[in-house]
């Protein structure tokens, strides 16, 4: 049986506690007062790269905000649940899945390069248009580090030419250490276990 009295002390320890959190934490976020248009990076080996890009793309959208998204792998012949829901939102939402598929389906690097350079094109055309308050690039780190895009082109462009107002996400593994060094925001998401392992195959609503 819980003793009251004891209760009673430890919330009020509790309630005091939060008491010099919440001013400290008000004091720090008075301190921030800047805005600015952010290169955010999602990468590392975990699942959830494009997942949490979404999660911003969706908010923008809440928000009546237009985006952008140019999927640089993911092929238009894929039925994707993003893609069902985006298309949705005509009217806030320019959705262009440039890619071919997986490297390893297609074994056509020419191919790959072609559609990398179509991306990287209609890419710059999003980020350009002032009416997108967002533009994702899902998996551009991927073209990026099979060299189907000139790095250094991507990053003179992002450097020169990305509206300060802004926002780009990236997302894809190995990031190249030179957008990392660039980027305001970088997420590395660590593999801790995934099902795949264990024999469990791409699933809708999960991968899809």
């Amino acid at each position: 049986m819980t003793d009251p009295a004891n209760e009673d002390a430890v919330n009020a320890r509790h309630n005091d506690k939060m008491r010099k959190v919440k001013v400290a934490r008000d004091r720090m976020m008075a301190s921030k007062t800047g805005e600015k248009g952010l290169l955010i990076v999602h990468t590392g080996n975990g699942k959830g790269k494009t997942s949490a890009a979404l999660g911003m793309v969706f908010r923008h959208i809440g928000h009546e905000m237009p985006v952008g998204i140019v999927q640089f792998t993911k092929s238009a012949k894929w039925d994707t649940g993003e893609a069902r829901l985006l298309n949705r939102f005509p009217d806030l939402v320019t959705l262009h899945i440039m890619g071919e598929g997986f490297t390893w389906e297609t074994q056509d690097r020419a191919r790959d390069v072609a559609a990398a350079a179509a991306g990287w094109e209609q890419a710059k055309q999003l980020i350009r248009d002032d009416r997108h308050q967002l533009v994702l690039l899902d998996e551009l780190n991927i073209v990026l580090r099979y060299d189907y895009l000139p790095l250094d082109d991507v990053l003179t462009f992002l450097r020169d030419e990305k509206p300060a107002d802004k926002h780009v996400v990236i997302t894809g593994r190995n990031a190249h250490e030179k957008l990392i060094e660039m980027a305001d925001l970088v997420t590395d998401m660590t593999m801790v276990k995934h099902p795949f392992r264990e024999g469990i195959k791409a699933q809708k609503g999960i991968e899809f």
